[in-house]
């Protein structure tokens, strides 16, 4: 009597395989590594930001000596306030910042008439530029 140990090993490891592939890997798994929740207010939040910065830089160039300033350097306010959209996030947060001091700046009264016409051409400028690249 013989004995052959090649359909019991096949059985086996046909078993074995089944179980493996059979058990969804999620279940293996013992946590994520970013809480949903976490990663959902992150989102949020950088939105959130990126709508505020947006906020600034377009009101920066909505005020009617913007535009006057803009419209006298052959530059469409419109076209400026369109494409400060599509700079991303870290670029418009820096516009923001720019605008949010150049308004104090102003208020403080240490800026004139003219520096505000400058830097305004120069930040639409810069916007304008910054698109075309891309």
């Amino acid at each position: 009597m013989q004995l052959d140990l090649r359909q019991p090993a096949r059985t086996a490891l046909a078993c074995f395989l089944v179980v493996i592939f059979a058990i969804p890997p999620s279940l293996l798994a013992e946590s994520h590594v970013v809480n949903p929740a976490d990663l959902q207010k992150a989102v949020t939040s950088a939105a959130q930001e990126r709508q505020q910065n947006l906020r600034k830089v377009q009101d920066l160039f909505s005020s009617p000596r913007a535009e006057k300033a803009l419209k006298s350097a052959n530059m469409e306010p419109a076209q400026v306030k369109d494409a400060a959209a599509t700079l991303d996030d870290a670029e418009l947060a820096q516009l923001a910042s720019r605008a949010d001091k150049m308004r104090a700046d102003f208020s403080a009264g240490n800026l004139s008439d003219r520096d505000l016409i400058v830097i305004l051409i120069a930040i639409a400028a810069l916007i304008l530029i910054v698109v075309a690249v891309r």
